[in-house]
């Protein structure tokens, strides 16, 4: 049992001390933890404002079943009809399970920003010691003063991090944006390419029927006849590979596209846009790319925040173990005792110096990363622009020169064969040249698509640009040429 508190030595005075303690404490506790608390959105507000300034689509957090079902109705609605660009980007943006669960990262980041805002819970300790028929009750009340002091600090660097991620879940849906676009022209320069190809085989698979029926009568060499045989398998080879191709790139833009099941069945169109009247002229490109890139924005604001992580590790490299207490200690033979205490370490041995050391480096490496990032988006940018401009080049000429030429020459051979100045051999050989010019033809068209797909990404962010390619191994069989 306790022994009953001594009059004499003021003990009314000692609960109103002790209450006033705990009273503070609690308010502190109280107001700090007030002033972290979560948004409406988790700030997926300025996700959606990206989205519909840079790429006019809408973006949505499927985070309830009515947002699922909202999501789903309005995919179902592009899927009905044949995909235009636009559309599979809108369908990528809504349907994709990948960019739905980076959303998530919202959510979790804000959840540790408010957290970073709030008072660590006081701790309560309760002893009891024996020491014969001396029983002593000891209380106290602990509250971290380290937290308290660098709350402020924190909370601004973790809001910071959280405008960092925002960043980046933008980034990322500008990213599966181009990619979902790059996929669809893709996709439809495969599907484009098997429809040519079929027509290809069918005609080397007559003119071989042809050739084995005028060998059998007489009136053609096994030479000339091994000749349109071997022009009909590489047509069935090359019709093999497209084959190939365009399914590969279905499965890729579904993938993209977020589709499955019965949603595999997405119609898209027979052919390519048209190449534009004009390629567009931007001398000002590497500006306009540093003002909008936001991997830029990204490694500016992350040399920010490890500029304020350097300066928090200097104001409390001394205070790292800084605690507040209320103590309490009650015994049976000694009167109540009320008060508080203060630990602190002292800097004997560890000054901070290594500390602050690193985040000097730190910092620093932050800052070469960040110049690093202006350097590589400039030449990123310069490449893409390139790229476009002499695939808009390729595409033109193949347009406005080669394969208009190719029908011309096809129109004079049939001109010959109709007054029959050659036959139909020769008819369909220089059918075959132009094989190879088609086919190319719908490969640079493709490479257009592609190249200003990557321009549009690398104006804003990083953009996976692919090496230009060479005639492909299809094409030169199909046209009859050596590879």
């Amino acid at each position: 049992m306790n022994s009953p508190a001594n009059p004499g030595r003021g003990a009314p005075d000692r609960p109103s001390v002790r209450r006033s303690g705990v009273l503070v404490v609690v308010l502190v506790s109280a107001v700090l933890a007030g002033c972290a608390s979560f948004s409406p959105d988790a700030g997926f507000s300025s996700i959606e404002s990206a989205a519909k300034d840079k790429l006019g689509k809408d973006v949505r957090w499927a985070r309830s079943d009515a947002d699922v079902d909202t999501i789903d109705r309005r995919v179902r609605e592009l899927l009905a009809k044949p995909l235009s660009v636009d559309d599979a980007v809108q369908v990528a943006l809504l349907n994709n399970r990948g960019l739905q669960a980076r959303f998530q990262d919202l959510g979790i980041t804000e959840a540790e920003v408010v957290q970073a805002g709030r008072l660590p819970n006081p701790g309560f300790t309760f002893g009891r010691l024996r020491q014969g028929d001396e029983v002593e009750l000891e209380r106290g009340l602990h509250l971290n003063l380290a937290r308290l002091l660098t709350l402020p600090l924190v909370s601004q660097l973790e809001a910071r991090r959280f405008e960092q991620v925002k960043r980046e879940v933008t980034m990322d849906v500008l990213s599966l944006a181009a990619d979902a676009r790059k996929a669809y022209f893709q996709a439809v320069a495969a599907e484009e390419t098997v429809r040519y190809m079929r027509q290809v085989k069918q005609t080397a698979e007559a003119s071989a029927e042809l050739a084995r029926r005028m060998e059998q009568v007489g009136n053609f060499s096994k030479l000339a006849r091994a000749r349109e045989q071997a022009f009909y398998a590489d047509a069935a080879l090359g019709l093999a590979r497209a084959d190939q191709a365009q399914r590969a790139s279905r499965e890729r833009l579904a993938r993209l596209l977020g589709v499955w099941g019965d949603q595999l069945q997405f119609q898209l169109p027979e052919r390519l846009p048209d190449l534009p009247a004009e390629a567009r002229n931007q001398p000002d490109i590497e500006a306009v790319a540093m003002a909008q890139r936001l991997d830029v924005q990204a490694a500016k604001l992350g040399a920010e925040q490890t500029a304020k992580n350097l300066g928090l590790t200097r104001t409390t490299r001394f205070i790292n173990v800084l605690e507040l207490g209320l103590v309490r200690n009650t015994s049976n033979e000694a009167p109540r005792q009320t008060g508080w205490e203060i630990g602190l370490e002292l800097p004997l041995f560890d000054w901070g110096g290594a500390r602050v050391a690193r985040a000097e480096a730190i910092y620093m490496q932050a800052l070469h990363r960040a110049a690093q990032t202006a350097i590589n988006a400039r030449s990123e940018v310069r490449e893409a622009y390139g790229n476009y401009r002499t695939a808009y080049d390729i595409a033109r000429h193949h347009r406005d020169e080669i394969v208009p030429l190719k029908r011309r020459i096809s129109e004079e051979q049939l001109l010959r064969y109709n007054g029959m100045l050659i036959g139909v051999f020769e008819l369909l050989a220089d059918a075959r040249s132009q094989v190879g010019s088609v086919y190319t033809y719908i490969e640079s068209l493709r490479d257009f698509w592609l190249a200003q797909s990557d321009l549009d990404m690398a104006l804003i962010g990083k953009a996976a640009m692919a090496a230009p390619a060479g005639p492909s191994a299809a094409a030169a069989e199909a046209a009859g040429a050596p590879h």
